[in-house]
């Protein structure tokens, strides 16, 4: 790849070992890619802490602390190094626990001082601990153009469609070597050509709620998989958490990464402007058929009835969606047999807590939970069987991580099926 001097610098290790380690990464993985250049970038989302299933006992069990995690697991290095202060913009996506309910969630009393030490050690890196899948809730909104490194498949199809930034979905490797850089490969999504619109579908059925959102994203994603779709005919404007649970649905399906809405999305002010005047590889239509198989398909692994357990927040609950939820909930009681966990960013939380929704979900025997989710730390209540959801990303991953039975439908179905203690949600 070609390199300026200040790279260069960097790759000669003139500002240490760490640098130049993350430097040497970036090159390997830009070559291996085909990159010809790196591009600047201050906005990173990685994941750096020790909590996650598959690191929990390495971490504690090695004598070099979070420097070795972060050398072995970002930097590819077996040897220790010491991590000095990020250069660019970095927050942390999702952890594997929420130490506030580490009873509920049967974490150890080891994991949450493990927990502990990493937000330590974060904090004198300069990671900003927002601890979610959904950093644009909780003030990371990069701006249109802007070169990004996300982790996250939900958080980096919301940066690059819905807000039009531009990242590719970064590993934990590239994203820890472009905190220590401020440096990322110029090539995918960071390219004008590759933001294209590539699949046109055309919406020939009202797509109105969230739940109406996560069928379409579910359908779009398996038609398209890692390719750039084109919503045509949407009628209702929707809100940050329908584009979310759309985006978070599309890449679980398939591997989409980047999408336009017709006269809604930066990019996409015109058909015309979504495609750059190419014509479509293929034109679907997602009517009433599409949208039945879609929920037949997400709904494949339910049977039984009796739910032992509803999550909410998948990818992390915004303040409305707990609003709405609290208006659902307010006044009943969580059936004995049942659990309610809903998920949010912890700085959402606080703002729950002074609203008064915190109170209203314990009242009624829930749980309101920061920091992760049921398939990212693997964490259900004792005895989960069948679960029900509002996300399809989560009941695409559920039965497959957890080994569960899952029921996808609205909030207010999952609100009931909560309360009474059975699904009774269906096609609409």
């Amino acid at each position: 790849m070609k390199l300026t001097d200040a790279e260069k610098a960097l790759l000669d290790g003139k500002e240490g070992p760490a640098r130049q380690r993350a430097m040497d990464l970036l090159v390997r993985y830009g070559e291996a890619l085909g990159a010809e250049r790196l591009v600047d970038t201050n906005n990173v989302c990685a994941t750096v802490g020790a909590t996650t299933p598959f690191l929990r006992d390495w971490a504690a069990a090695h004598p070099g602390g979070l420097d070795a995690v972060f050398s072995e697991f970002s930097l590819d290095s077996a040897e220790v190094l010491e991590i000095p202060t990020v250069k660019a913009y970095t927050c942390h996506v999702q952890q594997g626990i929420d130490p506030e309910h580490a009873e509920e969630q049967g974490v150890s009393a080891q994991l949450v001082q493990l927990y502990r030490k990493g937000e330590a050690y974060m904090g004198r890196i300069g990671v900003q601990l927002l601890n979610t899948c959904a950093p644009y809730q909780v003030g990371n909104v990069p701006v249109k153009g802007e070169h990004c490194a996300w982790m996250e498949s939900s958080a980096v199809i919301y940066c690059n469609g819905a807000l039009g930034a531009r990242t590719n979905a970064e590993g934990r490797e590239s994203a820890g070597a472009a905190m220590l850089t401020g440096k990322i490969p110029y090539w995918g999504y960071h390219l004008d050509e590759n933001r294209l619109g590539t699949h046109l579908i055309e919406i020939e059925v009202e797509v109105k709620d969230t739940a109406d959102w996560g069928l379409l994203g579910y359908y779009v994603g398996e038609a398209v998989q890692e390719q750039v779709p084109v919503l045509n005919g949407i009628r209702h404007v929707p809100n940050l958490a329908r584009l979310k649970h759309f985006g978070a649905a599309a890449a679980s399906s398939g591997g989409v990464e980047m999408y336009h809405v017709v006269g809604i999305t930066p990019e996409a002010p015109g058909r015309e402007a979504a495609f750059g005047g190419r014509k479509p590889l293929a034109t679907l239509k997602y009517g009433a058929t599409e949208r039945r198989r879609a929920y037949e398909q997400v709904n494949s692994t339910g049977r039984d009835r009796q739910v032992d357990y509803v999550m909410l927040g998948c990818p992390h609950y915004s303040l409305d969606q707990l609003w709405e939820a609290c208006q659902l909930l307010e006044g009943q009681h969580v059936h004995r047999n049942t659990s309610l966990w809903i998920f949010t960013p912890s700085a959402t939380k606080q703002i729950a807590d002074r609203n008064g929704y915190t109170k209203i979900i314990s009242d009624a025997g829930g749980v309101l939970m920061t920091d992760n989710c049921s398939a990212f730390g693997r964490v259900m209540p004792k005895g989960t069987k069948v679960a029900a959801v509002d996300s399809a990303k989560q009941a695409h991953y559920l039965p497959a991580i957890m080994g569960v039975q899952a029921w996808f439908g609205t909030t207010a179905e999952c609100i009931q099926a909560a309360v009474t203690g059975r699904w009774s949600g269906g096609m609409r």
